[in-house]
């Protein structure tokens, strides 16, 4: 079973996904996510976007995933798009749009998926209840793409904590309003459950958060849908779901003094906070790595990059990280757990 992360393209996933084996990344077909540039002026648009698609070229190389660009206005679709058209139609990228996308932005869509001919994810968004008017956008959707064109549902019901109890009904309820609109080739449902963490949360050492997005795919499965075995599962990773939508700042310096490390096992966010600066900062998050390690559920050094590095760290090996490092090694441990805990099922 395929496995569909949510990644924005920012240095720290690419790393990650870069960092996989070729047969991990054979498991996963990433939704890659462009980050939101305001104001952009259509110059500076389009080369920024060809760094980030050209970047993201090079670690998909070996397979196709999806692109998407969520959070581009009404002005900047035209340049995006003649951008995006490049890669789809001769890289290995896919184009996604969706029902509440401007006509325009679903159009060049349509017609980049058909020149590509590998396929468009069709991204339905699902933050609150499930909207029956929204099945009707997605069939008036579809029926201008042309026949030859495979569609792939990306059903995104954004973040899911416990402030969302009925997000599994929501889910369900819009899959069977979605699945009898097409001849779907894959249909997959995408939610984020890590939380927003505040310093005073890692006070006490180790703290364990639930996968929320975990229980709701197991919600979705117990229900014995006949189309069950169509779906796949995605999320959010290792940060929260309103991440991708940050805006870069390549003037920004300096910012907290203080991150921490991620780590996943088959209930849990594991978190342990760590230190950016400071004369502490090594023996502390050296120490910090010792009791993710020592964990029932560390799955040891071999399990992949992400723990090789944890070890390595708690032993004393090469420096103890900074921001950067810390997500991509919460990133390539998710992501190399859960394709792995799908691949066993």
């Amino acid at each position: 079973m395929p496995y569909v992360p949510v990644l924005p393209v920012r240095p720290h996933a690419m790393d990650a996904y870069g960092s996989l084996t070729p047969t991990r990344q054979r498991d996963i077909t990433p939704l890659w996510n462009l980050p939101p540039r305001p104001g952009a002026a259509a110059p500076a648009l389009a080369t920024a976007v060809r760094k980030d698609l050209g970047a993201v070229s090079r670690v998909q190389r070996h397979s196709t995933a999806w692109i998407d660009a969520p959070f581009a206005d009404e002005t900047q679709v035209a340049v995006l798009a003649d951008v995006l058209d490049e890669y789809c139609t001769f890289g290995t990228l896919q184009p996604v749009t969706g029902p509440e996308r401007s006509r325009l932005q679903q159009t060049m869509s349509l017609e980049s998926a058909a020149r590509g001919g590998r396929g468009i994810g069709i991204r339905v968004r699902v933050t609150r209840e499930w909207d029956a008017e929204a099945a009707e956008a997605v069939r008036a959707l579809l029926t201008r793409a042309e026949p030859g064109v495979r569609v792939d549902l990306l059903l995104d019901m954004g973040g899911v904590l416990a402030d969302r109890p009925d997000a599994g009904k929501e889910a369900l309820r819009a899959l069977d309003a979605l699945i009898p609109l097409a001849f779907w080739r894959s249909a997959s449902v995408l939610s984020g459950g890590f939380p927003r963490v505040r310093a005073e949360m890692l006070d006490q050492g180790l703290r364990e958060e639930p996968r929320w997005d975990w229980a709701l795919w197991h919600e979705i499965v117990r229900s014995r849908r006949e189309y069950v075995p169509l779906l796949t599962y995605g999320d959010y990773g290792i940060q929260h779901a309103d991440a991708i939508a940050q805006v870069p700042d390549p003037d920004r310096k300096g910012g907290p003094d203080w991150g921490f490390l991620r780590y996943t096992t088959e209930q849990h966010f594991v978190m342990s906070k760590v230190l950016h600066s400071g004369a502490e900062k090594t023996a502390f998050n050296r120490a910090a790595t010792r009791e993710i390690v020592e964990l029932t559920d560390f799955r040891g050094p071999t399990a992949g990059a992400g723990e090789s590095w944890l070890r390595g760290c708690a032993q004393g090996e090469g420096n103890t990280g900074a921001f950067q490092k810390w997500l991509s090694v919460g990133n390539v441990q998710h992501l190399a757990y859960v394709a792995h805990t799908l691949r066993q099922r």
